[in-house]
């Protein structure tokens, strides 16, 4: 559907299950009352609209199907959510201790939109804050070696809502989710550095750590962890272990190795992917590296269960 029939169709639903707001031009708020427990989500319509076919913000999907109440705060553009209009909103449910009438709260963004759960997680002391590969800031005194938004630096993350990690300090538990090998991002994580922050390095993961979190679903199983309350860095590190199935990241892995000469490894990985996977990629290039292996006097050892 068109932008505009799309934009209808959300407003529909704010009408039936909550509201609809918009926020000056460039933002609007999604709210569906629904349960005791919210998922607060940041997201962007660009975002929504390319990776989804419901064309639904994820939080509010998320939320929807396990009974939730969500809040999904939109940008219609690059933002990272710095709008007056947008703490006046916030400033209102403060307030109106919008917050205090649910049980649960959990905030939740990637990217971008980690930044803007990280910045307003300050009005819902106590939540649950979720984020993948978030930016602290775009402040080119606080930021400045980052130079992936370097026209975005025009923004202004010096008034209110603005440095993200002060504004995590009255929030319950913090998980942020980032590959350490994705250096700005891995930056980035550091300026997060707080006693009740999980960190999650992702090694792997890369650049667009959002991206394979959707395709993998990781996103939604940590919200729905930590919408009940079960999210913890164990929990997360079994869902991870859901990457072994993603073809992106076993070829970056085996790449990894080759690079590093590691040849070994690099065959017993492609071994492994093959006795689990229908991978036909992963079988030629374990031939290639057999053979060398071979050549060097270095054959691998039977497969388990092989004699």
């Amino acid at each position: 559907m068109s932008e505009a029939d799309w934009n209808r169709h959300l407003e529909e639903i704010g009408d039936q299950n909550g509201y609809f707001e918009a926020l000056g031009p460039d933002h609007f708020a999604l709210f569906s009352d629904q349960s005791a427990t919210l998922v607060v989500s940041f997201e962007d319509v660009a975002t929504i609209r390319a990776s989804d076919t419901s064309a639904m913000p994820a939080g509010h999907r998320i939320a929807a199907a396990r009974g939730w109440s969500s809040l999904t705060i939109v940008a219609r553009g690059r933002s990272w959510f710095r709008d007056p209009a947008l703490y006046d909103f916030f400033d209102r449910l403060v307030d109106e201790a919008f917050f205090e009438d649910f049980d649960r709260v959990v905030f939740f963004g990637a990217g971008m939109g980690g930044y803007g759960a990280a910045a307003y997680s300050v009005t819902a002391p106590g939540a649950t804050v979720v984020l993948i590969a978030p930016q602290a800031t775009l402040d080119p005194e606080m930021a400045g070696w980052d130079p992936r938004f370097a026209r975005h630096r025009i923004l202004n993350f010096t008034d209110r809502y603005g440095y993200a990690p002060d504004m995590i300090e009255g929030a319950g538990p913090v998980f942020l989710a980032y590959d350490p090998r994705v250096t700005f991002d891995a930056m980035h994580a550091a300026l997060f550095a707080r006693p009740f922050v999980t960190r999650l390095p992702c090694r792997g993961a890369g650049a667009d750590i959002a991206g394979m979190f959707d395709i993998l679903g990781l996103d939604e199983a940590m919200l729905r962890l930590a919408g009940d309350g079960r999210l913890s860095a164990e929990a997360f590190w079994r869902l991870w272990r859901s990457r072994r199935a993603h073809g992106p990241y076993l070829r970056g892995l085996v790449e990894d190795l080759g690079a590093a000469r590691q040849v070994w490894r690099g065959a017993l990985v492609c071994r492994n992917v093959v006795e689990r996977l229908q991978a036909p990629r992963f079988a030629a290039r374990l031939a290639q590296l057999e053979a060398q292996l071979a050549a060097e006097g270095r054959p691998l050892p039977e497969r388990r269960g092989s004699a």
